[in-house]
């Protein structure tokens, strides 16, 4: 879901209308990824959950909201664990009577998500391999159970591989990948499928008499005129979206010329970004990542929505001294700017005032760069609280 909550998030009345024969699930990633998030702290999705989903596996994106108490509870997920005890971070499966037969909902989280999560998020915790973790599980339950459905933080071509590896799974909801690929896919006896992210669209799975079947549609195929009639929990977290667009409505200045009435370009946005940090404060090197990024359709004003749009993950910008040994060891310099993130704290103050960015025309690079003053809450291009870290070691 990535925080879609847009439009007064029409997909709550669906979902609440399926809650009616149907257990609905999640796969991770329901935080960040949007102005929502940002403006409030997660507290939309908090209760999205609680108020429609039964089952949850934890995502990279978010992780610390896993670990609330209410939302620790309908967590599940066979290979997180405590570093030093091996214990689960999580409870392992749920099992719960779906068409008369006894289900297990189990989760894992791929290395590659787990190790995309801030380690100041993480510390003391790791990711045991997502197949050794099913097998034992489905060892130590083989005998009480008819199906089993695994939520997958890993990615669809990765649950493929699972699918090959723990043929006595059922079916498995893809998560995590932002790919095309939605299935159904038959892997022998195994079904794997993936809703449509960002809110778009969603996956289901029936037991028929002989075996599982799968489909995938959008909210937009069941959508009805008229508005749902939600339970006041819910009506509540409507009306606070609601709340939530006119702030994201508001105009931030009139679009530079590069940007605007197109998709944007993230590739050039993170050029430009580097130019401007190499030329103001003298770096020999500026590495961006690209992927913290989010392409959207920018018009002739910016908005903080769109801005939001653009970088929705609350990123901080590190400066970092690299090492001579370091320079030429792409391994050894992603393992230090990885270690150099993980120690930011991230500041829970709200947006700063003044917001100033490269894709606007009143950007004034001279006054806030040339001068190689060091710019603390300014946005570059991102309306993240994004700073450069004086740390010791620079």
């Amino acid at each position: 879901m990535h925080s879609a909550l847009g439009a007064s998030a029409s997909f709550l009345g669906h979902l609440h209308e399926a809650r009616s024969d149907s257990l609905l699930v999640d796969c991770g990633d329901f935080f960040e990824g949007t102005g929502y998030y940002r403006l409030g702290k997660g507290t939309l999705e908090r209760d999205v959950l609680l108020g429609l989903y039964d089952v949850i596996a934890p995502g990279n994106h978010g992780w610390a909201h896993y670990f609330e108490p209410a939302l620790h509870q309908r967590t599940v997920c066979a290979n997180a664990v405590d570093d030093s005890t091996g214990t689960p971070l999580f409870p392992r499966l749920r099992i719960v009577e779906v068409a008369g037969r006894s289900t297990a909902f189990t989760g894992v989280i791929g290395l590659q998500a787990f190790d995309s999560i801030p380690v100041a998020q993480r510390p003391g915790q790791r990711a045991v391999e997502p197949v050794k973790s099913l097998r034992e599980l489905m060892l130590a339950h083989y005998h009480e159970l008819d199906s089993w459905v695994l939520l997958s933080h890993s990615g669809f071509e990765e649950d493929l591989r699972l699918a090959e590896a723990c043929p006595f799974l059922d079916v498995i909801f893809a998560g995590h990948c932002h790919s095309d690929h939605t299935g159904p896919a038959h892997i022998g006896s195994t079904l794997v499928l993936k809703g449509r992210e960002l809110g778009i669209g969603y996956a289901v799975a029936t037991h028929t008499p002989d075996h599982w079947v799968g489909r995938t549609a959008l909210f937009t195929d069941t959508a009805d005129t008229t508005p749902s009639v939600l339970p006041p929990e819910l009506a509540s977290v409507r009306d606070r979206i609601a709340a939530f667009d006119a702030q994201l409505a508001e105009s931030l200045g009139r679009i530079a010329e590069p940007y605007r009435n197109q998709q944007l370009d993230r590739r050039a946005l993170a050029q430009n970004l580097a130019d401007r940090l190499r030329s103001g404060l003298g770096r020999d090197a500026v590495v961006l990542n690209e992927t913290g990024l989010r392409t959207t359709v920018l018009g002739e004003v910016l908005t903080t929505g769109d801005l939001l749009a653009i970088e929705p993950f609350a990123n901080s910008l590190v400066d970092a001294c690299i090492a001579p040994a370091h320079r030429h060891d792409a391994a050894a310099l992603l393992a230090h700017l990885a270690e150099r993130v993980g120690s930011l704290i991230t500041s829970p103050d709200p947006l700063p005032a003044g917001l100033t960015t490269v894709l606007t025309t009143d950007y004034l690079a001279d006054s806030c760069l040339g001068g190689r003053t060091r710019p603390t809450g300014l946005s570059l291009g991102a309306a993240s609280r994004n700073t450069l870290t004086n740390g010791d070691d620079q």
